[in-house]
This record gives structure tokens, C-alpha cells and sequence, in this order.
């Protein structure tokens, strides 16, 4: 989850420095530092619920899940952005002493009031300029549904996965994700939302407004 951005523009090296005195998180988008705020339980357990399913079946092999205290770096041309993803599986690892990822294959995050429109747009346009990524996932909290952006020869492609019956494939790293996985623990009333929540309505009719 990200707050506001600052007025205060840095350098990269200023905000590795300043991540690793912080008690907190920041991410870092072309000079600019965003602090992050907490995420809700239920954010928490969608997110965790992937990490320990793609954990078990990655367990042994090259490829390894990272939760969100790992930042993944994206350079291209001009722009230099340090994100936290809620999650990501990266095949070819930094130095172990690094703290960040450059080449991640699969990177999920799951959609919060504040970081929505970020999540879809900002972030997304982003992480699909990284050329070791193979699937960039977002998730629903309050229903079970995911946007799926997976590469093909012709570029990415988006797919929309939802119901607890469906499972997202991940042929590139040889596993999946159960719909039922993802959102196991989680309630949802008949309308898939688990209470009143005016501040998501209100960023999901933002975010709706923005594409037209």
C-alpha cells in the first residue's frame, strides 16, 4: 500500500540510504519517494495465501517466490523506479547482499482503496517493460477475480480470471494458482463484498472514470 507522493526529489543512491535507516517503506518513482501505509488483514492473507501456495510448489527449484519486504528495480531509458510488489518469483536472483530484484518472471499485487489506480495503470505499465517478466497478476480483495497479463509472442496478452472454481496456469514456471487458494479465509456476501466500503467504491469509480 502507498500514501501520497513527497515534494522532495532524490537520488536513487539518497533513497537506498534512506530505506535502510527507515523503520517504514518507501518506494521510489523517478525522484520522487512514496511513503507505504498498512495494509488491511484481509490484503494480507490474499497476498500471503499466493506465497505459500507458490511456495510449496516452487520448493527445490531455481525459481523463488519474494513477499513484500523485497523491492524489484526497473531502469529504462531515463526512468528509475524501485517498487515493493506484494509478491514476486524471480528465476535468476541478485546477490544474495543486494536489496532488490531486477529480473523478476511473475510479479502480484493485490488491490487496496489507495493503490488501485496505481496497481492498474502506473504500476502495471511499468512492470511490463521488464523483460524477465513472463505474468503480472492483480487481485481483487473483495471478490475472487484476477487480471492476468501474460506474455506471448506478440506481447502481453490480458486475461480475466474469476470464481473460486478457476485456477490461474503458470506454464513458464511449471505451477499454478487455485482461485480457491488465493482466496482461502476470506467471506464474501452475495454481492462479493465483505463490508461496506466507501473509499474502495470511490477509487474503483476513480480508476473507471480514468480509462474513458
Amino acid at each position: 500500500m502507498s500514501s501520497a507522493e513527497r515534494s522532495d526529489s532524490y537520488s536513487v543512491e539518497e533513497y537506498l540510504e534512506r530505506e535502510i535507516q527507515s523503520r517504514t517503506k518507501s518506494e521510489y518513482v523517478d525522484g520522487w519517494i512514496r511513503a507505504m501505509s498498512g495494509s488491511s488483514l484481509r490484503h494480507n492473507r490474499v497476498a500471503g495465501n499466493c506465497f505459500l501456495s507458490l511456495g510449496n510448489q516452487l520448493k527445490h527449484q531455481r525459481c523463488t517466490p519474494f513477499n513484500s519486504d523485497t523491492k524489484v528495480r526497473i531502469v529504462r531509458e531515463k526512468s528509475k523506479r524501485f517498487y515493493y510488489p506484494d509478491l514476486q518469483v524471480v528465476c535468476q536472483s541478485n546477490d544474495p547482499s543486494s536489496v532488490y530484484l531486477d529480473l523478476p518472471v511473475l510479479v502480484i499485487e493485490v488491490l487496496s482503496p489507495s493503490t488501485r489506480n496505481y496497481d492498474l495503470h502506473e504500476k502495471m505499465e511499468a512492470y511490463l517493460t521488464i523483460l524477465s517478466l513472463e505474468y503480472y497478476i492483480v487481485l481483487e480483495q473483495h471478490q475472487p477475480l484476477a487480471i492476468v497479463m501474460r506474455r506471448t509472442q506478440h506481447g502481453f496478452v490480458r486475461e480475466t480470471v474469476q470464481g473460486t472454481e478457476s485456477t490461474i496456469d503458470l506454464p513458464f514456471l511449471g505451477c499454478w494458482l487455485a482461485m480457491k487458494d488465493i482466496y482461502e479465509g476470506i467471506e464474501f456476501t452475495d454481492t462479493c463484498v465483505q463490508e461496506a466500503d466507501p473509499e474502495y467504491e470511490f477509487a474503483e469509480q476513480s480508476s473507471e472514470e480514468g480509462k474513458h
